[in-house]
């Protein structure tokens, strides 16, 4: 995936007025099937995989024994007895190690080198889509679907912030659709504006705002936490809901257009702690970021260090923007 096909602002707007594709056959994807592929999934991931059924997408995470967020991750459950896992790119053989040594052991099948994955996002996708293929899944539904005779994997999922889905499919399958859309009028995007797109729409990015020494309650995700069963690192989120937590995700706004860089310094008063992600946001013209701070802090008293300068910045919960 380039950063941009050409600008990476027009890309941003395409996907958020009408709609855009990305090649994400970078992300990782593997098949897991076959005898004790269940129980082991139950004991790999934090999320409850046994609330979704078959046609059902789940966002989940695999944890160390700290509670540290080894990847956070979709899986989409094809059918009743196969389920896709779908890593980011970065932790896709380190994901599918920890599957590969888990017990009961199931049949891993790597998916990436033989498929192609692409992204169709904005509030024109599922249609230009359902142009091609017939019809599309809602929100979180998977569903097997064919183009030209070929097989396509198809799950309504994505990372904007925008009704799409994502398709899996071989490569010249693949090749043929990615054409077809820019003619129906889906614009090819890149890295840069899916960054943007994704901080809008308040989503974490794995080695920025999530990583194996932050934990899913202290990053604010604690829906995602199941405990109802046994999971690796289930004991240590036990401990820090008990004990308290030693930071907390804070998502803000600035009241101009300075940006909050990643690593600029984040202040409340006594607490401390360091910008996670951040850039200017197009939609509401205003920097943007994400962070973490040490705890307790008031969040009626954020700062951010730009350039020395201690500015204030304006606690958000949730999305930064959100389509009316």
């Amino acid at each position: 995936m380039p950063l941009s096909y050409g600008s990476a602002l027009t890309e941003h707007r395409a996907v958020r007025e009408r709609s855009g594709w990305f090649d994400v056959s970078h992300l990782g994807r593997f098949s897991w099937s076959g005898e004790g592929w269940d129980s082991a999934l139950s004991r790999l991931l934090c999320n409850d995989h046994e609330r979704i059924g078959a046609g059902q997408a789940q966002y989940t995470m695999i944890l160390n024994s700290r509670g540290g967020v080894i990847d956070d991750l979709i899986i989409w459950k094809r059918t009743a007895d196969e389920v896709t896992v779908m890593p980011n790119g970065v932790n896709h053989l380190r994901v599918m190690d920890a599957f590969s040594s888990a017990e009961p052991r199931a049949d891993l099948l790597d998916l990436r080198p033989v498929t192609v994955s692409l992204a169709v996002q904005g509030p024109e996708a599922p249609s230009r889509v359902e142009a091609l293929l017939g019809s599309v899944p809602r929100p979180f539904r998977v569903k097997r679907s064919t183009y030209r005779g070929e097989e396509v994997w198809v799950a309504g999922t994505g990372y904007t912030g925008e009704r799409g889905v994502e398709l899996v499919t071989d490569s010249q399958t693949a090749e043929t659709l990615a054409r077809d859309l820019t003619a129906g009028g889906a614009m090819p995007c890149g890295l840069a504006s899916r960054d943007l797109l994704r901080l809008e729409a308040g989503l974490m990015l794995w080695g920025h705002d999530l990583n194996d020494d932050i934990t899913p309650l202290e990053a604010g995700l604690d829906w995602t936490v199941r405990f109802n069963r046994d999971f690796v690192g289930r004991q240590a989120l036990e401990r820090s809901r008990k004990e308290g937590l030693r930071r907390s995700m804070v998502s803000f706004r600035m009241g101009d257009r300075r940006i909050p860089r990643e690593g600029y310094a984040l202040r409340a008063g006594g607490a401390a702690g360091a910008v996670t992600s951040g850039n200017f946001s197009p939609m509401l013209g205003v920097g943007i970021g994400m962070g973490y701070l040490s705890t307790p802090f008031d969040a009626s008293s954020v700062e951010v260090e730009i350039r020395g300068r201690w500015v204030s910045a304006e606690v958000v919960e949730g999305a930064f923007y959100r389509r009316s």
